[in-house]
């Protein structure tokens, strides 16, 4: 049997020995056991820990016209925040008459002033905005654990004895949640992935449930206007934060520009002296200038003073594509997706926004 030919006893992805991160990874010294089984089946069955791996637009919406046809629950992970860049678009018309329940993680991020029914009320709107009507709405840390347990218990309760079908972006924290809930319903132990998903080449791992019914893990689908994306792997760390947000609050004269490392900038065109409040992560650096010297100073520092993006990444690198918003509400958020937002306490200003092309940036009632 031929590498092309081999198959994972698993799940039924194809082998391959090339890249890690894609689906049937196999290290070639693997190859010779008996029976051939991809690294994330070994690391479920050995280790109970599903790693995440990330599938095409096309495989994945192959996986949701199965999953339409199927009587199941859909629980989708969505990152609170990253909500727009962490969403699957089109969800609803694939997953048939099946209920979605929506949760949103890394809630540990968040300040602790922040309330959590305004976030779930929010999640709810926005996931109507977007063509979905959840049966519910449930907040967690995966990472932490906080809120895991119930959610458990609300799954348990919604499937109604049926399958459940996990989904979600890369980054999203998916793996962890599911690594979490194996814990919740099996203990440590027994955890194997069996047979492929009928009707499919690709793999979804299916892991049994004590009632014999199955709990379905698909692996994450790429999100391309995440943040993410534009970052090297080195500076993940700088955009995707372990704790909590700390507010820091510039107050700026029009005509200032703020540049969030090299990924984004915040213009304050006009509206009179005032104070912004920054929810970006802390470990990247905020640099303060006037608006009239920002495209030269991009052009002269970005990825050195003005980092991530490194200076090799350059090349590569969306430019950065103006957004144009005249703030009229009180208590407004500008959201630059993937990065954080800045909060806006009074009407009358003036903004442009600045981020790689492709990510979205839009403004929103203010979450704090």
């Amino acid at each position: 049997m031929s590498e092309q030919e081999m198959y994972c006893v698993g799940c039924g992805v194809d082998i391959q020995t090339e890249d890690p991160k894609k689906l049937g990874y196999t290290p070639p010294s693997a190859l010779e056991k008996e029976q051939i089984i991809c690294q994330r089946c070994f690391r479920l069955k050995h280790y109970n820990e599903i790693q995440d791996v990330s599938l095409t637009d096309d495989d994945f919406l192959k996986i949701l016209h199965g999953i339409g046809e199927t009587d199941g629950l859909i629980v989708k992970i969505v990152d609170i925040f990253d909500f727009n860049g962490s969403w699957i678009s089109g969800l609803q018309r694939f997953v048939g008459n099946n209920d979605v329940l929506l949760i949103g993680n890394k809630v540990d991020l968040l300040p602790k002033s922040v309330k959590q029914n305004k976030v779930i009320n929010w999640m709810k709107k926005e996931a109507k905005e977007n063509g979905l009507k959840p049966i519910d709405v449930c907040l967690i840390s995966a990472v932490k654990g906080q809120g895991v347990e119930d959610v458990a218990q609300i799954i348990d309760r919604y499937r109604n004895g049926k399958d459940v079908y996990v989904v979600g972006c890369t980054n999203v924290g998916k793996s962890t949640f599911i690594n979490n809930i194996l814990k919740q319903f099996s203990g440590e132990d027994n955890v194997i992935t069996t047979s492929q998903y009928p009707g499919t080449t690709l793999d979804l791992i299916e892991i049994p449930l004590d009632d014999g019914s199955t709990l379905y893990d698909t692996p994450g689908i790429i999100n391309h206007h995440q943040m993410a994306h534009y970052v090297d792997k080195r500076d993940l760390k700088l955009i995707m934060p372990k704790k909590e947000i700390k507010p820091k609050v510039f107050q700026l004269n029009e005509e200032q520009t703020l540049f969030f490392g090299g990924l984004s900038r915040f213009d304050y065109v006009n509206g009179g002296r005032r104070s912004f409040t920054c929810y970006i992560p802390s470990e990247l650096h905020i640099h303060r200038t006037k608006l009239e010297k920002a495209d030269k100073l991009y052009e002269d520092h970005a990825g050195e003073m003005l980092t991530p993006p490194r200076r090799e990444q350059l090349d590569e690198f969306p430019e950065l594509v103006a957004h144009s918003f005249t703030i009229k509400e009180p208590k407004m958020d500008v959201v630059f997706s993937g990065l954080g937002w800045v909060t806006i306490n009074d009407p009358g200003a003036k903004i442009v926004a600045h981020a790689p092309k492709g990510v979205g940036v839009f403004v929103r009632p203010s979450l704090i």
